[in-house]
């Protein structure tokens, strides 16, 4: 009676134990694309903003209008960003007075991501994953 009492035993937990390997499987590798940080389109345009056309003048006197597309990691970040319209403008005004008409022709990775670093040091509520150039015309 013992031994039929423990082998059921032993059936069980052993069935328990390959249902929970197979679950741990699944749910790794239902969420890696999540764990590698790759998002889907939907989502990154549910979580950006274009920036109005920003008109200024640049290092040597020309004149650049330029807009870009805003990506944030969450929509909170999103809104926040939104409110903070103003902080970037001035970011994005601030960078682009010290170009020189050159730069925008074959430098723009740098303004883009300098204008990505100076707008996370102000987020508190998520974080700047991208900042694309949509637009720009340089006169």
């Amino acid at each position: 009676m013992k031994n039929s009492i423990f082998k059921t035993m032993m059936i069980i937990l052993g069935t328990i134990t390959v249902l929970g390997a197979a679950a741990l499987v699944l749910v790794l590798n239902m969420s890696e694309g999540q764990a590698d940080g790759e998002r889907d389109i939907d989502e990154i345009v549910e979580s950006s903003m274009t920036t109005e056309d920003i008109t200024t003048d640049i290092e040597g006197g020309d004149y650049v209008r330029i807009s870009f597309r805003v990506v944030t990691d969450s929509e909170d970040a999103l809104n926040e960003l939104e409110k903070r319209d103003f902080q970037m403008q001035n970011i994005l005004i601030k960078e682009m007075a010290t170009m020189e008409g050159k730069d925008f022709s074959s430098d723009l990775d740098n303004l883009e991501e300098e204008v990505k670093a100076r707008l996370n040091e102000l987020m508190t509520e998520g974080q700047i994953t991208e900042v694309y150039t949509v637009d720009k015309v340089l006169q």
